[in-house]
């Protein structure tokens, strides 16, 4: 596990953190630049998925406290969905731990094709679950939702990108019509399963901290600095970045193999 970190490897770790948590700030996508880039600076990818996933979520706890007010869910729903996700993310991460290097680098590439996948076809995918939702005049049982979210929830510890386009997806079953309460819905669940999968990760020493640190102050600066400025781009224009971005990486590891 390198941590021995060069001046180059440390300002592309920060640089491209900073750009990740500036992008999560208005489209997500940010684990499509910081993921590729750990590999690039000579960390293995399970090493890298593991160090990815606990900068990004120091990062997004930095700026959690955004959406404390906006976190109107009823008290039945918040704790068992909090629980399926806590439940989810260990199950995830503990089967990362379990699968050798040579199987995750043979599954990376269609990790990140599915990623992308459902980052492109996201808001196609809500507009036609807003659409069934209104069709619908009862929610779907509690219970289709928990195995919902456990799926997603296992999928986000044991890789992660993608994972909160996965859950708006899931909660918009609940009938929640604020988008904002749906952000902080989602950042919420996403910050359980994150942080629950940063144990069985750092007592198996799977986590590259100084690479982590450095990306987490990046991410933070990146979400907090550049949000304003962010959002007044065409979200459009950042997308089609990010997609751009997504399927290159995908191609690249397809080909290396």
């Amino acid at each position: 596990m390198p941590n021995n970190l060069t001046l180059v490897h440390s300002l592309l770790l920060f640089c491209t953190a900073f750009i990740a948590g500036s992008l999560n700030a208005v489209a997500g996508g940010g684990s499509f630049i910081t993921f590729p880039t750990l590999i690039f600076t000579g960390v293995s990818p399970i090493t890298a998925n593991a160090t990815n996933n606990t900068a990004l979520w120091i990062a997004a706890m930095a700026s959690a406290g955004a959406y404390r007010h906006n976190l109107h869910i009823p008290q039945r729903q918040l704790l068992i969905l909090c629980i399926t996700s806590l439940i989810g993310g260990g199950i995830g991460s503990v089967v990362l731990l379990y699968t050798s290097a040579d199987m995750f680098k043979q599954l990376l590439p269609y990790l990140l094709l599915s990623a992308t996948l459902i980052f492109t076809f996201s808001e196609p995918l809500k507009k036609w679950l807003q659409f069934q939702r209104q069709k619908s005049s009862e929610s779907p049982p509690l219970l289709i939702l928990v195995i919902a979210q456990l799926s997603i929830s296992i999928y986000g510890g044991f890789f992660g990108a993608g994972l909160g386009i996965l859950m708006l997806a899931t909660l918009s079953f609940l009938g929640i019509k604020n988008i904002h309460t749906m952000n902080a819905f989602k950042s919420f669940l996403g910050s359980c399963i994150n942080g629950i999968a940063i144990f069985p990760f750092m007592f198996a020493g799977l986590i590259a901290w100084h690479q982590a640190i450095l990306m987490a102050v990046g991410g933070s600066l990146g979400g907090y600095l550049c949000a304003h400025y962010a959002r007044r781009l065409d979200p459009r224009l950042v997308r089609i970045f990010v997609i751009v971005v997504g399927f290159s990486m995908t191609t690249y590891f397809f080909i290396r193999g």
